[in-house]
Formats: C-alpha cells, sequence, structure tokens
C-alpha cells in the first residue's frame, strides 16, 4: 500500500467515532476536510475461542463488518483476524476504553474485554484481545502496545518488531533465518506475554521465523517463507495456546504477519 492510499484510508476511517443518527449500531463515515489528526489504531482479535466481536473506543463502534445485504454483519472480528482489512482507524487522542463486545445475535453487544489506553497524536497503537475465553463470565483478555516505527521512510531495509499474544508462553525471542543465507539472526530482544519488541532494521528477502524461549536451542514456533520488502514496516505476533501440537488446529502456536505500513 502506498503512502498516499494509507491517507486516504485514515481519512474515510477518521469519521468512526461518531454513531449514525438513523442507527445506533452503524459505524457512520464521515467526509474529512482538514488535515488528520490524532492516533492510528489497530484492533486484533486473539483470544483464544473468543466469539466475533466489534471493537468500541468509549461508547463509540469503531469497527463493523458489512454483509452483502448491506447490513452489519454478526460475525464481527473473528479470532486470529484483525479489524478494517488490516488498516489503522484514526482516533481522537486522550484517554479511552477499548472494548470488544460480541457481534452474533446471542449476547448481542455483551462487553467481553475491557483495555484502558492513553493515545498520543501523531502515534500508533495495536489492541489486542488475548488469553483464554471463559465461556462462564464471557470474559477474555486484553492489552495495547504503541507501533512505535519512524514516520520516515526507509528503503534501504523493512523494519520488524515481535508482539508475544500467546497467554501460556514464557518470554521467547524472535529469530529470522534468511531462506538465500541460511543465516539466522535475532530480531529484537526477549518479550514477554502482553508486550511488544522495538522494531529493527531487516534486509529484504525470503525468511524463515523461529521463536525461542532464553537459552533454548529448540523453536518454540516456526514459521517459513515469509518476504520482507524495503520501506515495510511489519508486526510478528505470537499467538495460540503453547500446549497444543496439531499443525492444524485453530489455536495452535502461530506467527501472525501484519504489515503496519
Amino acid at each position: 500500500m502506498t503512502a498516499m492510499n494509507t491517507l486516504r484510508t485514515l481519512a474515510m476511517l477518521a469519521g468512526v467515532v461518531a454513531l449514525s443518527a438513523c442507527d445506533k449500531d452503524a459505524v457512520q463515515i464521515t467526509s474529512i476536510t482538514a488535515p488528520i489528526t490524532g492516533a492510528r489504531v489497530k484492533f486484533f482479535n486473539f483470544g483464544l475461542n473468543a466469539p466475533g466481536v466489534n471493537f468500541y473506543a468509549g461508547n463509540n463502534k469503531v469497527t463493523a463488518i458489512s454483509s452483502t445485504t448491506g447490513i452489519e454483519s454478526t460475525n464481527g472480528v473473528a479470532f486470529g483476524a484483525v479489524a478494517t482489512g488490516n488498516l489503522y482507524t484514526a482516533l481522537p487522542a486522550g484517554q479511552v476504553t477499548f472494548a470488544g463486545k460480541i457481534a452474533a445475535i446471542v449476547d448481542k453487544d455483551l462487553t467481553v474485554s475491557t483495555v484502558p489506553a492513553t493515545l498520543v497524536d501523531g502515534k500508533a497503537y495495536s489492541v489486542y484481545l488475548s488469553g483464554f475465553y471463559d465461556a462462564t463470565t464471557k470474559q477474555v483478555e486484553g492489552f495495547v502496545v504503541e507501533d512505535a516505527f519512524a514516520d520516515a521512510y526507509d528503503f534501504t531495509q523493512a523494519q520488524v518488531r515481535f508482539v508475544n499474544a500467546s497467554p501460556n508462553s514464557t518470554p521467547m525471542q524472535l529469530f529470522l533465518r534468511n531462506a538465500t543465507t541460511l543465516v539466522e539472526s535475532p530480531a529484537g530482544n526477549a518479550v514477554a506475554y502482553k508486550a511488544g519488541g522495538a522494531f529493527v532494521g531487516v534486509p529484504t528477502g525470503g525468511y524463515d521465523l523461529n521463536t525461542r524461549t532464553v537459552g533454548s536451542g529448540v523453536n518454540a514456533i516456526t514459521r517459513t517463507a515469509i518476504s520482507f520488502l524495503a520501506g515495510r514496516v511489519y508486526t510478528i505476533t505470537a499467538r495460540g495456546d503453547m500446549t497444543i501440537v496439531s499443525t492444524t488446529l485453530a489455536n495452535r502456536p502461530f506467527l501472525d504477519n501484519s504489515l503496519n505500513r
């Protein structure tokens, strides 16, 4: 995505903080005639066994999915997915409480997670639902990290960082193995659950991704054949239940690759 397309998308999404007068559940899109201000926020549903949700900032719905009929889908943002097509939503700076609310007809709009945050003008953030969904209390954990990548483009390399959203993991470190040279290098330091590492420069190329706990030579999670392009910014997020050994179950340990820019 080009920088111009990103700005256009953010301009479209900047109006989501107002609710539609004709439908209390709708996300309203308004035209923007002034320069974009505020913070940029992404929303991930990585809560294990969590239902599909719509995300709210305070009382304002900021994500929703349209169906083919034009009526909002009751699917919401499903487990393993990112809202708004992996794009940032522009929101006002200041203190806010994010919430994930059930999108389905059963328990519609029930809050399953709340995540307080302070948004700073001009900065970017990612909000995650995480942990194990409790079907009795209908609650799941959540956290927010700042996406502190440089505003200036660096066309000599990519920028990559690691976030740990796996609730029963120990701190893990991300390693990148170049598919051509077979040289493996760490991408930052070990990262604990509900935390994110710093963005580091990575040469353009294809890589196999591995995470390992501190001092271990055994890969905890592996994902192969990921390409990083110069000028782009990526977040690799560990999610899933570390006790699962299946390679096909949705809740298995997995490394999500999300493009920040």
